[in-house]
Parts: structure tokens; C-alpha cells; sequence
């Protein structure tokens, strides 16, 4: 049997530097986003009612990306597609600034502000066939980009990736018109979605960050089967285990098309709570929970939401 490639003798360092230069490099986000290391190429997804931090936590993720490396960050682009078209850009630029204050820089601040916001591209799509139309000709902008910035795409974030949902099933339910009605199907709309995704990957090679409303329900209020990924699922066990009947906690069902849920590798549902962060005399800070649920974690965190950055409460 061939034992060559086991007979190589390297360090821990110059294993690192071979894995990091031939392999996806991974990255370890913000709170509530890093306890699971990532790599380029992994779907994640984001769930949570409104509000539960949702927006916030994609912008953390944005400007860590688009911050020089010399600061912290990536240094690369980031694409942030906007599909429930109430995006805050001045929210974003007054986080940036934040977090630029907080490190200090000995180089001229307005600078290295608006060398990072250059590399943020945002995009808004009102509909289904325009998400898909933005998707198809996507290519040929992250070409575009890398050719100007010298550095291409690492996150492709998507906010909400649901919002559209039930515009489309409502209109596979409509009557026939031709192939409007086909265009618009909740099964094709999805499918397209996904392989248009999968087509960027290949050629770009991104971590893809997407936020999803949840459909509430109070899983304690009646004695129907819990809905989780379309059928009773132990990952739903996973979300509700640590949470007591006292506290009466929403859970939601799954509503997006098998072809998004199995394109899914990272799953992770944040939510508000009931108890606050004393932030001062006069200031009080929500706390938020988070919990994995795929790959299934067997602890939750509590975090609050400053300008500073997502931080983890005890």
C-alpha cells in the first residue's frame, strides 16, 4: 500500500500555512456567530423573530470583513443584498465609525472610513424574479470589483432570504397565466434561488450569511406536533430543551422549500428576552439569547447589542 503521503515530516505551523494557503481559510465572526468556526462556502442561516438583533449582527459581520487586516478585519468586499428594503445605511456607517474610534488608528480616520465603505456593495431587490435576475448577472460584478479593489467578495450576506415567501406561494395558488404562474411557483422560485447560489460558490468561493423571519407560535398554548424543518425533528428538542414552560418562549415552523433547508449547513435561531443588561443609572440593554441548532450546541449564549459590537452576557 502507498504510505508515502503519511510519511511527510512538517510542523504544526508549516501544516497551518499549507492548510490556510491550499484550503478555505475559516473565520470565527461576532458574537453570537462564533462559536462554530466557518469556512468559505458554508450557508448560514440566521433566525429569529423581529426584532432579535438579526440586522445588527450582519452589519457586525459586514465591517469586520471590509476593515483592513492591519485593524482586525479581512480587508475584502462584502455584498449585502436587502430584501426586506429597510436597510439603515447610516446605522452602518455610525457602527463603522464606532468600531474605527475604538482601535485607535494613528492613520487619517475619514481614510480609512471611506476605504471601507467603498469596499461594502449593497444591493436591493424588490421581488423574487429580481433577487434571481440580480443572482444570475452577480458574476460578472464580483469580477468587476475584484478588478477594482484588487481583492474580491468574501461575504455574501442576504437579509431576509423568506421575504418573498409568501408573495410567491400566494401566487402559485393563483390561477394559471401562462408562464407567469410557473415563474413565480414557490418550488421554482426556490430552486433557482439555490442553484444561482451554488453557481457564485463554485467560481467565487464565499461564506453566505442570510437572516429568516420566523412564523411564530406558542408551542405551550396547544398539544400539536412541534414544526421544525418541515416534521418533528430532534433539532427542535435541541432549541426548546433548555427553555422552561414558565417562560412560555415562541417556536416557530419552517416554511422555506426542502431544495433552501438541505442547502443550509449552519443553523442558528436568536431571540429576545424578558430580562435586560443594567448598562447604566439611566440606560437599560435587551438580552438576546442565541442557540445552534445546526450542528446542534448543548448550551445557549445571552448577548446584548451596543454600538461598540455584539458582547456575550453572563
Amino acid at each position: 500500500m502507498e504510505r508515502s503521503w503519511i510519511d511527510g515530516d512538517e510542523s504544526a505551523k508549516e501544516m497551518l500555512q499549507r492548510v490556510l494557503k491550499d484550503g478555505p481559510p475559516f473565520f470565527l465572526l461576532v458574537p453570537p456567530l462564533h462559536r462554530v468556526p466557518l469556512r468559505l462556502g458554508n450557508v448560514i442561516e440566521l433566525v429569529g423573530p423581529s426584532p432579535s438583533g438579526k440586522t445588527h449582527i450582519l452589519m457586525e459581520a459586514a465591517i469586520t470583513c471590509i476593515l483592513p487586516r492591519e485593524y482586525g478585519g479581512l480587508g475584502h468586499l462584502v455584498i449585502f443584498i436587502d430584501l426586506d428594503c429597510r436597510f439603515d445605511i447610516s446605522r452602518l456607517s455610525h457602527l463603522l465609525n464606532h468600531r474605527i474610534l475604538l482601535l485607535n488608528a494613528n492613520d487619517d480616520l475619514h481614510q480609512l472610513f471611506v476605504s471601507c465603505m467603498t469596499r461594502f456593495l449593497y444591493l436591493r431587490c424588490y421581488d423574487s424574479l429580481q433577487l434571481i435576475s440580480t443572482l444570475k448577472t452577480l458574476h460578472y460584478r464580483l469580477q468587476k470589483e475584484r478588478e477594482t479593489h484588487g481583492v474580491g467578495v468574501r461575504f455574501l450576506i442576504i437579509d431576509n432570504i423568506g421575504a418573498f415567501h409568501w408573495v410567491d406561494r400566494a401566487a402559485t395558488q393563483a390561477p394559471p397565466q401562462g408562464n407567469y404562474r410557473k415563474c413565480l411557483s414557490l418550488q421554482s422560485v426556490s430552486e433557482a434561488v439555490v442553484e444561482e447560489i451554488k453557481k457564485l460558490l463554485l467560481v467565487h468561493p464565499m461564506l453566505l450569511i442570510s437572516t429568516k423571519t420566523t412564523v411564530l407560535g406558542d408551542k405551550f398554548s396547544t398539544n400539536e406536533a412541534k414544526w421544525n424543518f418541515g416534521k418533528r425533528s430532534s433539532l427542535d428538542t435541541s432549541y426548546s430543551r433548555n427553555i422552561s414552560s414558565s417562560t412560555r418562549q415562541p417556536s416557530y415552523r419552517e416554511y422555506m422549500p426542502s431544495v433552501w433547508q438541505s442547502f443550509v449547513t449552519h443553523r442558528i435561531i436568536v431571540r429576545a428576552t424578558d430580562n435586560y443588561f443594567k448598562l447604566s443609572q439611566h440606560q437599560n440593554l435587551s438580552i438576546y439569547s442565541s442557540e445552534w441548532l445546526l450542528p446542534p450546541l448543548s448550551f445557549s449564549d445571552k448577548f446584548v447589542v451596543k454600538d461598540a459590537g455584539v458582547f456575550i452576557v453572563s
